[in-house]
């Protein structure tokens, strides 16, 4: 690495107490982190509050669940002021896939019915509607929005799908495999002109953008809040707003049922919501620590350094621009692309993440989108640029060698 290029890199992080950030999670210093996109990292004061929870839970279980309803209502309301949305609007679901699967479980049968999605969609979801589809006689429309599109094209892209067929719109609000934004403002806006229900996916957006739900008409809308904003696994909203929101229940029927909406998702039996209870201590620790505004910047200035450091590595390597153009880019999250024969597929990009772990060290993600195979870099206040440095020097060159193989 040039001397020049190292003085632009951000500097690293550190706690209160003058330790490196990393300190503050019990991430293995033997892997190099750079895959936080993917399922985040759980910082330790929350892991020690989430586990002095579970100890009050089975201390005394009988006094402990018949308050939990209460208590989870009580969580609500600070989740929903970090989302920057009304407590009464905000359901608790353990991921955004299990809040798509509660609209899609919960919409009356339309017979015949159109399901419009996009082709950058999360697959567990997109597979959702596609169920949704077969019990509804109908079928999914694939919205082709090209990796470069603008905010106008990719509005265009997606509404041109849109019919009078069309029972469902199905959009992510931050792309996973990629890492870009998708213009869901806009697009809500003329679906609730023409009447149509919005499903947002907003798996990324908490915790990366500040109010992610701020201008944004849709009739639902789910995201984690254990990827960007460090809750404990298993921690995600459900925003619903309309007419249709009285209609969802949860996808575990409990003595809840009754209740009304969002209060119904506060009993679910004997499920261990720790989880839930714990996610404020996460909130509050990088708020305190660093400010959520401060953090954010940090992640996009040092996911900004990794692209350049590595998309120079593999343009070294290959002599062709690895960088890439993501039409609507988002904070936290870059995409390089990889040389070719690498991760042309789901399959194959998975494979290839678990590869990298278990021989190089490190945990990244891989993505495939038409074909191609990219590395996503993620970005969070944890990591530094030695970080990136480590992976454009000494994964870079390997990974040209396995592609190189692939190709023979």
């Amino acid at each position: 690495m040039s001397e020049t290029d190292v003085s632009t890199a951000p500097r690293p992080l550190l706690l209160s107490d003058g330790r490196p950030a990393a300190q503050a999670w019990s991430l293995d210093p033997a892997l190099r982190h750079l895959n936080h996109g993917s399922f985040g990292a759980v910082p330790l004061v929350a892991q020690e509050r989430q586990n002095e929870l579970r100890a009050e839970m089975e201390r005394a279980p009988v006094v402990w669940f018949p308050e939990l309803p209460g208590r989870l209502a009580a969580a609500r309301t600070g989740l929903a002021a970090f989302l920057g949305v009304d407590a009464g609007d905000l359901a608790l679901v353990p991921n955004a896939s299990a809040g798509a699967s509660v609209v899609y479980a919960s919409l009356e049968r339309r017979a015949g019915g159109e399901i419009v999605v996009t082709d950058h969609g999360y697959g567990a979801v997109t597979m959702g509607a596609e169920r949704l589809a077969r019990r509804w006689g109908g079928r999914v429309r694939t919205a082709h929005v090209p990796l470069d599109a603008d905010e106008q094209q990719a509005y265009e892209a997606v509404m041109a799908e849109v019919g009078d067929a069309t029972d469902l719109l199905v959009v992510d609000q931050i792309t996973s495999a990629t890492a870009r934004r998708l213009p869901v403002e806009p697009i809500g806006a003329e679906a609730a002109r023409r009447g149509v229900p919005l499903l947002v996916d907003g798996a990324h957006a908490p915790g990366l953008l500040a109010t992610p739900l701020d201008g944004l008409t849709c009739d639902f809308w789910a995201g984690n809040l254990h990827k960007w904003a460090c809750a404990p696994r298993g921690t995600a909203g459900l925003v619903a707003r309309g007419p249709l929101r009285d209609g969802l229940h949860p996808l575990i029927d409990s003595w809840g049922a009754p209740d009304p909406y969002p209060d119904r998702f506060d009993q679910q039996g004997t499920v261990d919501a720790t989880n839930y209870l714990a996610t404020q201590t996460a909130l509050d620790f990088v708020d305190r620590t660093w400010g959520w505004d401060a953090a954010r910047r940090h992640m996009d200035e040092l996911a900004g350094y990794a692209e350049r450091v590595v998309g120079a590595a593999v343009a070294e390597l290959t002599g062709e621009d690895a960088l890439v153009d993501v039409g609507m880019p988002v904070p936290g999250m870059r995409l390089v692309r990889l040389p070719d024969g690498l991760a042309d597929s789901r399959i194959a990009a998975d494979a290839l993440r678990d590869r990298v772990a278990a021989e190089l060290g490190v945990e990244a993600a891989f993505t495939a989108f038409d074909g191609i195979g990219y590395v996503r870099l993620s970005a969070h206040v944890y990591n530094t640029a030695e970080d990136y440095e480590y992976f454009a020097e000494r994964c870079v060159p390997v990974l040209g060698a396995w592609a190189r193989a692939a190709r023979t």
